[in-house]
């Protein structure tokens, strides 16, 4: 079969954000192509209530997600299904190791994915193990064991359906890489440039298929947010996924991952044509892109791509997602238990103070002795239901294996700590024990106006234990003013001492607020 090169039409329109093209009136002969796809599902197993939104009352979930990708491969013909990465996170997927994920996946019948940063929350070594689990592509294009030139995970694939050949790609981005995992967890691979890595890959492609698709991890972390999307401030951007596609040509579509910036129609690299998308994560929606296909070259004549949103209330869960979820919660009982209430729900903010920040590093602060906690809102995966709480709840909220740590900061560090917060790049640390004035309006690092503990001015001299997560106080998320403090004591994974914390208080009140107040947003 003769493969040509997509020429260049699509590079000559003026805009990289263009509307959809509606799908041209084709020929007989014409292939028509249905990419499905995903990023950054995590620990959203359930549905959650969409507030944000006028048209729905509830968004997302694994099994109503796995009902609407079974609608379209009824509905639509070719259909395939990739994710961009970062499966894992959620208290079952850290009972499991991962494995939970991988069993959905199987379920839901992906053809690839992409390795993202949480795929190592447990280590380098389990993820080189768990991904045995799946029958598909577990794909890391610039991932190698250090100092070697031995890959960790498989390159690239090819998946043909009905005489249509793609070649899938998958990238780790060297800043996800280096900020957002804890060193210790991937300590023995090395992340090259993954525009090294996608040409090798390409160049051994192009000729042998008819589509070449890259699934990437890259870019500005995502806000952990549930109503992100509706939050202009939150919106990241996919200037990452726009400059890779544009360094390495012959990618005809990049699904990213990562951002959680939601491409509402596809994005197109001015100079390549490439054709760019990703979803707002968390499976509250499924990435659709439909191409048409010249019958003879194989060139992409015209596509429609959009968001489909999760609609909870209208999907019936696909029931062997259901059976599984429901067979992994009976071998775990103990997640199940209700260990507290909480009198409203406790929602997570990325740039501002929030309920859910105050309460996890008040119980920081308790359950280690320490003066002051600081948590990063990345670090906080989900929110807290009202009502009764379960094991499960806390550990989809905080998952992670690391412990937290106490550390000596003197007052002129904490300075310097806050005003890397002020940059809002990795969204605003939550705090307890600080009375803050700020004022994003200044120029970086200028921005802290005061700063007081328990009351009292905090001197240059002064000397304090802050709790952190271990990450964070290892210079995570681009804090490498932890770095220069003194390690006093480790504590458990947060998620554990805010099990313990709802077993001593039973009942829990929201935290008082307006422990952090930006001048720029004051009346």
């Amino acid at each position: 079969m003769q493969i040509f090169r997509r020429n260049k039409i699509v590079a000559l329109l003026l805009c990289c954000f263009l509307p959809a093209v509606a799908l041209a009136q084709h020929d007989s002969d014409d292939v028509v192509v249905t990419l499905l796809f995903t990023n950054d599902m995590e620990s959203a197993y359930e549905p959650v209530p969409a507030w944000w939104r006028d048209d729905l009352q509830h968004i997302g979930g694994i099994a109503e997600l796995t009902t609407l990708i079974n609608d379209v491969r009824r509905e639509q013909p070719n259909v395939f299904l990739f994710d961009s990465g970062d499966i894992f996170t959620g208290a079952l997927s850290r009972l499991t190791e991962g494995a939970l994920m991988f069993e959905f996946m199987i379920t839901m019948g992906y053809d690839a994915m992409a390795i993202g940063n949480h795929e190592f929350d447990y280590g380098e070594a389990i993820l080189e193990w768990q991904k045995n689990h799946a029958p598909f592509p577990v794909l890391g294009a610039n991932l190698f064991y250090k100092g070697t030139e031995h890959p960790f995970a498989q390159r690239h694939a090819i998946i043909e359906r009905n005489g249509i050949r793609i070649g899938v790609i998958g990238t780790l981005g060297q800043d996800a890489a280096a900020s957002a995992i804890a060193p210790w967890h991937i300590d023995e691979l090395e992340v090259i440039d993954p525009a090294v890595a996608l040409q090798k890959s390409v160049s051994e492609l192009r000729n042998d298929v008819d589509l070449i698709i890259a699934l990437t991890h890259q870019g500005h972390t995502a806000p952990m947010q549930t109503d992100a999307e509706a939050d202009p401030r939150l919106a990241r951007d996919i200037d990452a996924d726009i400059a890779l596609a544009g360094a390495v040509p012959g990618i005809d579509v990049l699904f990213g991952g990562h951002a959680d910036a939601g491409t509402w129609e596809p994005v197109v690299q001015p100079d390549t044509g490439t054709l760019i998308m990703q979803t707002f994560g968390q499976a509250t929606y499924l990435g659709y892109l439909q191409l048409t296909l010249d019958g003879e070259t194989r060139r992409i004549k015209s596509w429609d791509g959009k968001l489909l949103p999760v609609d909870s209330d209208r999907l019936q869960p696909d029931p062997i997602i259901v059976r599984k979820m429901e067979a992994y919660r009976a071998a775990y009982p103990e997640i199940t238990e209700v260990v507290g209430n909480v009198e409203q729900r406790l929602n997570r903010r990325y740039f501002d103070e929030s309920d859910l920040g105050n309460l996890l590093t008040d119980i920081a602060v308790e359950m280690t002795g320490a003066d002051i906690g600081m948590l990063n809102p990345g670090g906080i995966r989900k929110d807290i239901p009202q009502g009764a709480v379960e094991v499960a709840d806390i550990l989809d909220t905080n998952p992670f294996v690391d412990p937290v740590v106490v550390v000596q900061v003197t007052g002129e560090q904490l300075r310097a700590i806050l005003e890397q917060s002020f940059t809002l790049l990795r969204g605003l640390l939550q705090v307890s024990g600080l009375e803050i004035v700020y004022d994003t309006s200044k120029p970086e690092r200028q921005r802290l106006v005061s700063l007081s503990h328990n009351g009292v001015a905090v001197q240059p001299d002064d000397v304090f234990e802050v709790a952190t997560p271990a990450i964070i106080a290892g210079g995570g998320d681009h804090y490498d003013e932890f770095l220069d403090t003194r390690l006093l004591r480790e504590a458990r994974p947060l998620g554990e001492l805010t099990i313990d914390y709802f077993r001593k208080h039973g009942n829990i009140a929201t935290p008082a607020s307006g422990r952090q107040r930006d001048l720029a947003l004051s009346p």
